[in-house]
């Protein structure tokens, strides 16, 4: 299975999670913009709403499909879907596309496959939802651009992963994308990283954390390698002099690929290690427990 089909799983999967909350308003409206007019991961959406049908009953869910070339065929869509193909450039097509759903002020996802990225009218467009949320497919080695570009766009929440398929290139190229994911909700970043860890394993397909000073590639797991995090924790504290545990796992929710869930694990092999320290010296991890960088 390649990269693309990795991500096609994560967005199947953070849908299942985005559809019954979002359909708890009037209206929603999901987002799918890209530079390829393949019909896979939009007709993979599809099928995802078809289960969801009973519960869109007196409900409105818009799927706006942004390609150069415009997805007409798509297959039949329940009834309260309603489904804009739009055909042209989608970084300037998203915006106007948009506002025609009617999309403002209501439920928002986005998933943008744009290696150039989005321009801020786009992200603009996106970030009028209530509440808005972001999938982006793009270049690797840009997450820190991206960060700041989405932050500035209206994001109080973002992360970012690399997915490498090492096997589809010859002498060890890699071919690769990044994925970042942007919200203003912690339930929502919550829910983006336990889709990610959940997603099949494939062969030659690892994730890469942009904040991994290593590089290190990831095996997809339930249960992820803790070398990175550890790394980027030790990193975190040597730079701030110490951080009682509740903050070190926000810091994992909201600048690394793991779960708030892997912070107590990897502080615990550190202290093992001897890399760091804690206060009090005993008793249970708890989130006011101050970790420091020995």
């Amino acid at each position: 299975m390649s990269v693309t089909g990795v991500v096609q799983e994560l967005l199947v999967r953070y849908l299942d999670v985005w559809t019954p909350t979002a359909l708890h308003a009037r209206r929603a409206t999901f987002a799918y913009a890209s530079t390829s007019s393949a019909p896979a991961l939009p007709e993979a959406a599809l099928r995802v709403f078809a289960e969801f049908a009973d519960r869109m009953r007196g409900r409105r869910l818009g799927f706006v499909v942004v390609t150069p070339e415009g997805l007409t065929g798509l297959a039949a869509a329940p009834a309260d879907l309603g489904v804009f193909p739009v055909g042209g450039p989608p970084v300037e097509r998203l915006p106007v596309a948009l506002k025609a759903a009617g999309s403002a002020k209501a439920p928002l996802l986005a998933f943008l496959d744009l290696p150039d990225g989005p321009s801020d009218d786009a992200l603009a467009a996106v970030t009028a939802g209530k509440p808005a949320e972001l999938m982006l497919v793009t270049t690797p080695g840009t997450w820190r651009d991206v960060r700041d570009h989405l932050r500035a766009a209206g994001f109080t929440l973002t992360s970012g992963v690399e997915l490498v398929d090492t096997d589809t290139e010859p002498a060890g190229g890699e071919a690769a994308v990044l994925v970042a994911f942007a919200s203003s909700q912690d339930r929502s970043l919550e829910a983006f990283k336990n889709a990610m860890w959940a997603v099949d394993e494939y062969a030659g397909v690892r994730y890469r954390d942009p904040g991994d000073p290593d590089g290190h590639l990831l095996d997809i797991s339930l249960k992820p390698h803790p070398g990175p995090l550890r790394r980027e924790l030790l990193a975190h504290l040597a730079g701030t002099g110490g951080r009682t545990v509740t903050e070190l796992r926000r810091f994992t929710l909201t600048d690394t690929v793991y779960r708030s869930g892997d912070t107590n694990a990897a502080i615990t092999s550190l202290l093992t290690a001897g890399a760091v320290t804690r206060e009090p010296e005993t008793g249970r991890l708890a989130g006011d427990v101050v970790v420091r960088a020995v």
